[in-house]
């Protein structure tokens, strides 16, 4: 599947970003908030590359292993989601008192 080979490269590519990006900040904030977004982006990514192992090979340790990865990647994605969204006002707030000084 093309479209999910698709979905695989561009999650991961995100992830990079972001992780560089939070690596090189040096706002608290932004940091944390940098890495739920990061981690919204690796879990995807493993979400997506368990869903690509179900159309490749048909077996029941590969359905087992799959759903595995599907859970633990949806579930990395949420977590990611939430921390998203708790530090998303308090990073816009430390930005503005930051541009303010």
């Amino acid at each position: 599947m093309p479209v999910l080979v698709f979905l695989i490269i561009l999650s991961f590519s995100f992830y990079f970003y972001y992780k560089v990006k939070s690596v090189r900040s040096s706002r608290f904030i932004e940091k944390k908030w940098l890495s739920g977004k990061s981690s919204i982006a690796l879990g995807l990514f493993v979400a997506f590359f368990g869903i690509n192992q179900l159309f490749l090979f048909q077996t029941t340790f590969t359905y087992i292993i799959a759903a595995l990865f599907i859970l633990i990647g949806l579930g990395s994605a949420w977590m990611g989601w939430k921390v998203y969204k708790h530090f998303l006002p308090q990073a816009v707030k430390e930005a503005q008192e930051l541009d303010n000084q």
